[in-house]
């Protein structure tokens, strides 16, 4: 899937790396001539993209460039992370007032507001991050600022379950944003534990439609966390 698969097989090829254990060490080996082939795919593709996917779903261009850029950060890819960059900041620099509030669509399991904030706040320096920030997402500088979790009808259904997916995924950016900037946006931290707290039963609670994939995204969100 362009780009979701491909932003998870460098996550892959970076969490082998990092591990350091003889078996992991024979996989990422093993895996690094396909992940080459998937960095020098996004350098070739990304100039094409006119416009970038909004979706809260699998085709969300921020999601598959941010994971990209944190492979291309770690390995010192240069080309691909000046492709990124680039690109990033074509598609996505002189957008203004996202609308949280048209959030979530029924079947999202990725904050399209959130997604785009989690790209840029890797590509843009910090102070400059804030100012685009400020005029991107005014609302979440309020202290009092709320997002209601989003509520699953049926985790039995695959596609309406993914929605605790997108609480996990809005933590995970909520939890970044908090970290970095804890004077402007530490107050964030207590949203994300609750939209972690909400869904986190899904993950072991019977629905393959769920537990499949679930407790990857609660992971990767309790990362972010720590």
């Amino acid at each position: 899937e362009r780009t979701y698969g491909w932003a998870w097989l460098l996550k892959l090829q970076l969490e082998l790396e990092l591990l350091n254990e003889p078996f992991a060490e024979e996989l990422a080996a093993n895996l690094k001539p396909l992940t080459n082939l998937i960095a020098d795919r996004y350098i070739e593709f990304l100039p094409k993209l006119n416009y970038p996917v909004r979706a809260g779903t699998h085709p969300n261009t921020a999601f598959g460039l941010s994971l990209a850029w944190d492979y291309a950060v770690y390995s010192k890819n240069l080309p691909l992370q000046e492709s990124i960059r680039t690109n990033a900041l074509r598609l996505f620099k002189n957008d203004m007032d996202c609308p949280f509030n048209w959030e979530p669509s029924g079947t999202d399991f990725l904050s399209p507001c959130l997604e785009e904030i989690g790209i840029m706040r890797r590509v843009l320096p910090k102070a400059e991050f804030l100012q685009w920030l400020k005029d991107f997402a005014k609302p979440i500088f309020g202290k009092k600022y709320n997002w209601e979790t989003a509520k699953v009808s049926d985790r039995s259904d695959g596609h309406l379950v993914h929605l605790d997916g997108l609480n996990f995924s809005r933590a995970w950016n909520l939890y970044e944003l908090a970290k970095q900037f804890p004077k402007e946006l530490g107050h964030l931290k207590k949203l994300a534990d609750t939209h972690m707290q909400f869904s986190l039963p899904a993950i072991t609670d019977g629905n393959y439609e769920g537990e499949h994939w679930l407790a990857s995204f609660a992971l990767y969100a309790f990362e972010k966390a720590t």
